[in-house]
């Protein structure tokens, strides 16, 4: 006797991990992207060094006037550095929940009754391939079929629907 509320709800959930996985995916590619730009920043900031500004006030010698004040941003390179950082821990988690949501998916492509959508499935979702290069794929594995952009969505899309 198998339970279908229960079937439906793991169904369900395998259907979510789906999503998660290409959500993760695109958070981790924004993620590296402020990384990248923060590391660039550290440079930039490294590199131009002392920093200089001009202001009014009472001079040593007690007349008032503009004073010339320059110095290391010490602050604003803690708080890259710091910032950096953070979001290198985040990185890390982000990527040990991309492995799980890797292995979910991997499960869930492996249940797929049918050979071919499951190949479908694979390239879409794990080699990040468009919908116009897995027909492509698809007929250049099996040329005596015709695959074509909306038939490898559509059997995605209806398979879909279908385990819901």
């Amino acid at each position: 006797y198998i339970d279908t509320n229960c079937l439906w709800e793991v169904i369900e959930v395998d259907k979510t991990v789906l999503e998660q996985y290409v959500e993760l995916k695109e958070e981790i590619k924004d993620l590296h992207n402020r990384i990248d730009r923060d590391r660039r920043r550290l440079v930039k900031i490294e590199n131009e060094g002392v920093v200089s500004d001009t202001v009014k006030g009472t001079r040593k010698d007690g007349t008032f006037g503009p004073i010339k004040i320059t110095g290391y941003p010490f602050p604003e390179v803690d708080q890259v550095k710091g910032m950096i950082k953070k979001r290198v821990t985040k990185l890390h988690i982000l990527e040990d929940e991309l492995q799980d949501a890797l292995n979910a998916v991997d499960d869930f492509i492996r249940e797929i009754p049918q050979s071919d959508l499951r190949m479908m499935f694979r390239f879409y979702y794990l080699d990040d391939m468009t919908w116009v290069a897995v027909a492509a794929n698809m007929n250049s594995r099996f040329p005596k079929r015709k695959y074509t952009e909306d038939s490898c969505r559509k059997r995605h899309d209806r398979y879909l629907e279908k385990i819901l």
